[in-house]
């Protein structure tokens, strides 16, 4: 057999090293933190499904990492590929009492800000928020998607998941209109950096959010996130439940983490669940 008919190893791609646990358990495990365990597994479906399916025996804190994830997911049952060891693809449980249910619709917007604060600071990119969960990043002078979150509830508490293109190449992307942090100029591709620095920011704005009881104003998670929202003063598209569509500027995250769009007419309408586009905005395109 020559060298190039041997089956490949796992760990072929030396641009895609395995994450190290144990050095990611001592640096995230800690007295008093947010994080109770952290487990990586070599491949799933999808660790939203994982942790879900296991939320009644959960302890708050609980983190799942894949390696690979063969049915990721997110919103409206879209799917999430990517090749393995190419991106972070983990879940946290969380189980927010004694903060009122009505609030956590807050916490997907909570982590997409704790995610583009946490890639700032690791990676070194500038990652702006498109309502409700996608993580958007500038390639080319183009917006594009580079993560997702999805929340879910799962037994008392709350199951929150989050995948990011990290090395993704461009033939490797699943549409035009994705991108990874490679491709946006990251200083630093690490995953177990980079997954340190978005845990750990987690953990401080899910820290505030419940001190201030949920409060979004108290805690500074609504001035935060529409600071980073790249939604906000663009006109946009709302497809609504029952096939219902908006169209209007977005000019504001009201205190219940909806998006108020302004009509032609005036008209102020706050949106709580829909598929958002954006048609024009001060950089122009359609995403």
């Amino acid at each position: 057999m020559t060298p190039s008919d041997a089956p490949q190893s796992r760990w072929s791609d030396l641009d895609r090293p395995p994450l190290n646990v144990p050095a990611l358990r001592r640096g995230l495990l800690v007295p008093d933190g947010l994080w109770t365990s952290l487990d990586v597994l070599d491949s799933t479906g999808s660790t939203n499904s994982d942790l879900a399916g296991r939320a009644a025996s959960l302890t708050e804190g609980a983190v799942l990492v894949a390696e690979e994830q063969t049915a990721g997911r997110g919103r409206l049952d879209r799917t999430w590929t990517a090749p393995a060891r190419s991106g972070l693809f983990f879940s946290v449980y969380l189980a927010p009492a004694p903060v009122p249910v009505q609030r956590w619709g807050w916490l997907p917007l909570l982590a997409g800000v704790a995610a583009a604060t946490g890639l700032a600071r690791s990676a070194g990119v500038d990652t702006a928020l498109k309502w409700p969960n996608d993580l958007l990043v500038t390639v080319d002078g183009e917006e594009r998607k580079t993560g997702g979150i999805l929340a879910e509830r799962a037994g008392d508490g709350v199951v929150i998941g989050i995948g990011l293109n990290v090395s993704l190449r461009t033939d490797e992307l699943p549409a035009p209109t994705a991108a990874s942090l490679a491709l946006a100029g990251a200083v630093s591709t690490d995953r177990e950096t980079l997954l340190r620095g978005v845990l750990r920011s987690l953990e401080q704005w899910y820290g505030q959010w419940r001190e201030a009881d949920g409060d979004a104003a108290a805690s500074g998670l609504q001035e935060a996130y529409a600071a980073g929202c790249a939604t906000l003063g663009r006109t946009v598209r709302a497809q609504l439940p029952g096939d219902r569509t908006l169209t209007g500027e977005a000019v504001a995250i009201d205190g219940d983490g909806r998006l108020v769009l302004s009509s032609d007419d005036g008209l102020r309408e706050p949106v709580s669940a829909g598929d958002i586009v954006h048609l024009r905005g001060a950089e122009g395109g359609l995403t």
